[in-house]
């Protein structure tokens, strides 16, 4: 038996693309309709208010607003997106 390795291939040197999961719109900032917001396994943050769920569980926005994650219970995240409050009316300079 040699104990001298031949001119083999290394073993190692494989791995795979990370697949950007995670928030991707954060609390406070603004969405556009059909942005999305997380990407996850599974439901670690439900859809709430203005928002769907596709089918890898990616939550995405259905309207233009402001996203506000807020908490459902003891141990529920919930994200919403809600629209812009109206801005007051300037009068014509005249």
């Amino acid at each position: 038996m040699a104990h001298k390795k031949g001119q083999g291939s290394s073993r190692n040197g494989r791995d795979s693309q990370g697949q950007r999961r995670g928030v991707k719109v954060y609390g406070g900032e603004v969405a556009k309709a059909g942005n999305i917001l997380v990407r996850q396994v599974g439901t670690r943050v439900h859809p709430g208010t203005n928002v769907g769920r596709g089918r890898d569980f990616t939550l995405f926005a259905k309207i233009d607003g402001i996203v506000r994650y807020e908490r459902v219970g003891k141990d529920r995240r919930r994200v919403s997106v809600y629209p812009p409050p109206p801005q007051p009316q300037q009068p014509p300079a005249g």
